[in-house]
């Protein structure tokens, strides 16, 4: 693995109402083979899921594993601060339940010999080539074209870092993470939080699988909430008001003082815009506008 026998990972799984089985099976089994050592820890926020959770707590089977569970439901963010207290070793290897790595390999190519200085180290995320049923098109296709990005592209805004599949040094994570709210969206803090300090993030090309997609109506919910989030954000002087293709597109309305002028042209294709994001061939530039709309609305609330 680094070519290090004293060498230590901690694998930490957040999960809730998904079962990380097959996960957990596959990443014990590639490192068991590797000459160091290491705990996986899966971390229960409170499912509602009984059959899952039931399943799930076989895990405690594999040496050097554990199923533990919150006593309330703490949201993701909370969940994996806890993980990071649980963990004992100083390097940290987040993972959501619902991936899978690409490769057989996954774990050896963290190479942490070549990248034993670094501090962070991202793998990227990939989709299934299969395309998903209508229901879960809008997810797939933003995830594709957004999200699962080659090193070479990654390194043109190396702080842009998804934490389903992140290593990182526990003292690092610690002072970046700093907010432990139950919201949706705060990946872009713990990132601008990276670039503020100037933690150098190594990319490598070890993407991990998303494997669970939400319906269009739930993507829908969520990426609105993500936009609320930066809303908040902004508003607490914890995130630039020009970090965001979003935030950008809205200072140059502004400037151009077209907020009044674009609110009303897309208020008026809104419905159109919906059913668009339920069909077959979903339109992520529409999507945007849908989002910018949503962010002026918050930002004209607030200057009312």
């Amino acid at each position: 693995f680094c070519g290090n026998i004293f060498f230590m990972l901690s694998i930490l799984i957040p999960t809730y109402n998904y079962d990380i089985t097959n996960l957990v099976e596959t990443i014990w089994q590639q490192c068991k083979k590797e000459s160091f050592s290491f705990e996986i820890i899966v971390l229960d926020d409170y499912s509602t899921n009984l059959t899952i959770t039931k399943n799930n707590d076989d895990i405690k089977d594999l040496e050097f594993c554990k199923h533990i569970k919150n006593k309330k439901n703490m949201g993701r963010t909370a969940t994996r601060t806890l993980l990071c207290k649980e963990a004992k070793y100083d390097w940290l290897l987040f993972l959501d339940a619902d991936v899978m790595p690409k490769f057989n390999d996954f774990i050896q190519r963290f190479n942490l010999e070549d990248n034993n200085n670094s501090k962070v180290i991202f793998g990227g995320i990939s989709y299934d080539y299969e395309i998903p049923n209508q229901e879960k098109l809008l997810r797939w296709e933003y995830g594709r074209k957004r999200e699962a990005k080659p090193v070479s592209k990654r390194l043109k805004e190396p702080y842009f870092i998804i934490s389903q599949n992140l290593m990182i040094k526990k003292s690092v994570f610690i002072t970046s993470n700093t907010i432990d709210e139950s919201i949706y969206g705060l990946d872009i803090l713990f990132s601008n939080n990276l670039k503020k300090k100037k933690v150098t993030i190594i990319h490598i090309e070890n993407p991990v699988f998303h494997l669970g997609l939400e319906t269009t109506t739930i993507f829908i919910e969520k990426s609105l909430e993500a936009v609320k989030t930066t809303f908040l954000l902004e508003n607490k002087n914890l995130l630039e008001q020009d970090l965001r293709p979003l935030q950008k597109s809205y200072l140059k309305l502004k400037k151009w003082n077209l907020i009044g002028f674009y609110s009303f042209i897309v208020s008026k294709f809104l419905k159109k815009m919906k059913n668009n994001f339920h069909s077959l061939k979903p339109n992520l530039f529409l999507f945007d506008l849908y989002r910018l709309h949503y962010y002026i609305q918050l930002k004209t609330e607030k200057n009312a």
